[in-house]
């Protein structure tokens, strides 16, 4: 089995001492060549028939949930494309069961722009009042602290979770509120990160990341969307662990370079890209060819690691297996062709960049240039 390391994979672009990088460079690039990901794939990317009536469906079903979205944000909601993302990820379930799912992704999309900025006070109450969902579906339940009138997010959480309950198998729906949780817990790190202005070391990050990227989550709706229901001996075996971490990385860590120029133009600093720039000393592209590399290595170790999947003694189980294995391997396809198709990253220009590879830097908005100049004086 390759076994997939907890720290980053040892790679011909070393990182060197933290204390041994040298003064960040001055000089800024015009631009960046993504690395060749696409073409690292070579899975077959197939698409739900019904992705396209489901994806218009959701996306309708957010904006009526959400009435207090700007304009601006109402119309990024369309040019997400989150039912799409969804087609390619499960390719074979019905019409109903890709609209609980699409309707999460769109939601999940939704936590993540609402938590990024906020601080871990409001991660925290956001979190209570999703889980509070979760945990009692049929009825709003306030907490203390909570508002006595739930908030649209806490009500398109039970929407969703009452119909996936409906069809889900308890194992699933265990894991996915505990996944869900860590997904919260992981915000809340990472709002802690932002109100100290501290940027973590890698290994540090990567820990952090592989729960606040939400792929764990998405993940477990492989068993719903196939009607599955995993034991516990096939979930903790290591190879399936294996496997799981491997899409989860490669999702994640792909979307830290696709996600760059846009993160760096607002002065984000929760990007892998932009951890080893500012914290190791390494240039742009250097920084995206060793992010390149990682994914890489992530998608030879679950090629490697699917051949090494053993017979649990039961072909039901067997059978259940191989299609949450080719759950996660669409994963990982279906989110590298979405990602050039989503307005999310590259606006309008997904396929030109597509199909070169080359992204012309967008220059850092004023409040973001404003805080790097304050973070220089304090340093």
């Amino acid at each position: 089995m390759v076994k997939i390391p907890d720290s980053p994979p040892v790679l011909p672009l070393s990182i060197p001492n933290v204390s041994e990088c040298p003064a960040p460079v001055k000089s800024v690039p015009q631009g960046y060549l993504l690395p060749d990901l696409v073409g690292h794939c070579q899975f077959p990317l197939s698409y739900n028939p019904h992705g396209d009536a489901v994806a218009a469906a959701s996306d309708k079903w957010l904006d009526n949930g959400c009435p207090e979205l700007t304009p601006k944000k109402r119309a990024a909601l369309y040019g997400l494309r989150a039912g799409e993302l969804t087609a390619f990820c499960y390719t074979s379930c019905d019409a109903n069961r890709l609209r609980v799912i699409s309707d999460f992704m769109n939601y999940l999309f939704h936590l993540d722009n609402v938590s990024d900025g906020m601080m871990t006070r409001e991660t925290d109450v956001l979190s209570d009042v999703v889980m509070n969902a979760l945990w009692f579906p049929h009825e709003y339940r306030p907490a203390k602290g909570q508002p006595a009138e739930e908030i649209s997010a806490g009500k398109l959480a039970r929407d969703y979770w009452l119909r996936c309950i409906e069809e889900a198998g308890p194992g699933m729906q265990a894991r996915f509120k505990e996944n869900l949780q860590l997904f919260f817990e992981a915000v809340h790190v990472q709002a802690t990160h932002r109100e100290v202005g501290e940027i973590p070391d890698l290994e540090s990050y990567i820990d952090v990341r592989r729960d606040e990227s939400g792929c764990k989550p998405v993940i477990d709706l492989i068993e719903y969307a196939l009607g599955i229901d995993l034991p516990d001996v096939v979930v903790e075996h290591p190879i399936i662990k294996a496997l799981v971490q491997s899409c989860n990385d490669l999702v994640t860590w792909s979307n830290d370079i696709f996600s760059y120029n846009v993160e760096q133009a607002r002065g984000d600093t929760h990007n892998m890209v932009i951890i080893l720039e500012a914290n190791y000393g390494m240039e742009l592209q250097a920084a995206m060819d060793y992010v390149g590399e990682m994914c890489r290595l992530t998608i030879e170790n679950f090629i490697e690691n699917k051949k090494r999947v053993p017979s649990f003694g039961c072909t039901q189980i067997d059978r259940d297996v191989a299609g949450y294995i080719q759950g996660l391997q669409d994963w990982i396809v279906g989110s590298l062709h979405w990602s050039f198709m989503s307005h999310r990253y590259f606006g309008t220009e997904g396929g030109e960049v597509k199909k070169h590879r080359y992204v012309k830097l967008l220059p850092k908005r004023e409040s973001a240039a404003a805080g790097a100049i304050v973070k220089a004086q304090d340093a």
